[in-house]
């Protein structure tokens, strides 16, 4: 596929270089066509880079992977008309550092960023996933032996299912992904947050996840 990453930090490097890795055509986006990172992380990946809107243009899925506060800033200069009937893959979460450390979560309306982003961008195909962990156990779920989860919310049953496969791409079985509904799930997702940063905290750089536990 040809796959546009809106985001040039840590969490969109990673996911860049790892759908490179799964045989998928690579752009990363950021505001200017000239952004270091981003071109560095082209030579050395074999992608490419440029602005949002360039990246969004051809791509036949977008990764939301900006700062969340940033986030519908940054798809408005990738252009509605880019997005339109897309699958839009929203992994960012709405952290308001404003108050200090550790940050809150800021759902504008009572609306997850999920919700905000399908609203501003009715033609989209939002898919919440992969924002209740760190970067490295996104593409390499490995790293936490056992049973753990990801989750997956969103209204269109298709954009949901191919995102499922791109999961699984990275080593996600089936059985770890949990289809939690329509958009208005990703809301609780966004709120675990609180208590990632809290184990972070205790836990350091030691790779960990949430498990659901059934009877």
């Amino acid at each position: 596929m040809k796959i546009a990453v809106l985001g040039t930090g840590e969490v969109g490097r990673r996911l860049a270089s790892a759908f490179v890795a799964n045989g998928h055509q690579v752009t990363l986006g950021s505001r200017t066509a000239d952004n270091t990172t981003a071109a560095q992380w082209a030579a050395e990946q074999g992608g490419s880079h440029g602005t949002f809107a360039q990246a969004a243009a051809d791509a036949e899925l977008v990764v939301n992977a900006t700062l969340g506060l940033v986030s519908l800033d940054a798809l408005i200069a990738a252009g509605a008309e880019n997005l339109d009937g897309k699958v839009v893959v929203d992994v960012s979460n709405p952290l308001d550092f404003s108050a200090g450390f550790p940050p809150s979560i800021l759902q504008k309306d009572g609306l997850s960023l999920a919700e905000q982003i399908q609203r501003a961008f009715p033609g989209a195909r939002v898919v919440k996933t992969l924002n209740t962990m760190n970067n490295a156990v996104m593409v390499q779920p490995s790293l936490v032996p056992g049973h753990h989860n990801v989750f997956v919310s969103g209204d269109d049953a298709d954009a949901k299912a191919l995102v499922s496969d791109l999961l699984r791409e990275f080593g996600w079985s089936t059985a770890q992904i949990i289809d939690l509904g329509d958009l208005s799930t990703a809301g609780g997702t966004e709120l675990v947050l609180p208590l990632w940063i809290r184990l972070y905290g205790k836990l350091g750089d030691t790779p960990f996840n949430f498990a659901v536990v059934t009877a």
